[in-house]
């Protein structure tokens, strides 16, 4: 892990660990507005494509792995693993500082939940959060693990969640905006009685880890920017039971809802084709799949 980890602190040496994950985030997207929308050419695609079948491995791998009794701890080594061992690097590990090679995120926690020595159990909602760094280009997806015996609400806002983010790829093609994307997935959410997460939003993916533009998960229909063949970008809803808010704690990167209900994300790295949308991230059963660990 030397090596890697030395290449990752170069690499965004940049980047200071003092800042919050938030107040980074903001700069990040100034500078890269400035630098404007990254139209990919196909050989870029084509690496983006095989860095997203990569990460959307790792991730198949993890259901068969996760159950009640193993720690989050043991989930980051067997994706720092793994992805080492395909000739990848994981994008997270000291990303702004970011200690860790995934982000596990349970129950409360909307998003960035750190890797540690907490045990799952039966009950549990988890988030798994992957981006590979394969060649130069990068992949980046997100799925929710039942663990064990989930309560009925439990499942039904990840289920919800995860039919946000479809609504959300059907509006993907040529012409359409991303207010059209945000709007398909605000609409669903609060129809459910959920709250969307405002703070932190989907992005354009694949030559860096994350790039113009933004993907926000509301807004109102025809407006924002147009999609154009050829872009790269995520789209990855945070929902959460309650309140939209969050809160952070002190690691400056761990987001939780300020009302203590649950929360849950879905994720896929998308690309904008001449006629609609490829999902690069896709895998079987992907749209009505329950992932369930430990029964």
């Amino acid at each position: 892990m030397d090596e890697i980890s030395k290449f990752l602190r170069e690499k965004y040496a940049q980047s200071s660990s003092k800042s919050t994950f938030a107040q980074l985030f903001t700069k990040s997207r100034q500078q890269q507005r400035a630098r404007g929308i990254l139209i990919k050419s196909p050989q870029q695609i084509e690496g983006i494509r095989k860095s997203s079948r990569l990460t959307s491995e790792i991730l198949d791998l993890l259901e068969k792995r996760i159950r009640p009794g193993i720690t989050t701890e043991q989930i980051n080594t067997w994706v720092h693993e793994y992805t080492v061992a395909h000739g990848a690097v994981p994008a997270p590990l000291n990303y702004r500082g970011y200690p860790k090679s995934v982000c596990t995120s349970l129950n409360d926690v909307i998003c960035h939940g750190i890797p540690g020595p907490r045990k799952l159990r039966d009950g549990d909602i988890l988030n798994v959060d992957v981006t590979c760094i394969l060649d130069g280009y990068y992949g980046d997806s997100s799925r929710m693990f039942l663990i064990g015996n989930v309560s009925a609400a439990a499942r039904r806002l990840v289920r919800v969640t995860r039919e946000c983010l479809y609504l959300a790829i059907d509006q993907v093609k040529p012409g359409n905006r991303l207010g059209d994307l945000g709007h398909a997935i605000q609409q669903h959410a609060e129809n459910h009685g959920y709250g969307v997460v405002r703070a932190f939003v989907g992005h354009g993916v694949g030559v860096n880890f994350h790039e113009p533009p933004d993907v926000r998960h509301y807004g109102r229909p025809g407006q924002g920017m147009e999609l154009r063949p050829n872009m790269t970008f995520t789209i990855e809803p945070m929902i959460n039971g309650g309140d939209h808010r969050i809160r952070m704690l002190d690691d400056g990167w761990t987001a939780l809802t300020t009302d203590g209900e649950l929360s849950a994300q879905w994720e896929h790295t998308l690309l904008v084709t001449e006629t609609g949308v490829e999902i690069l991230t896709a895998y079987p059963g992907q749209r009505d799949h329950d992932i369930v660990c430990g029964i």
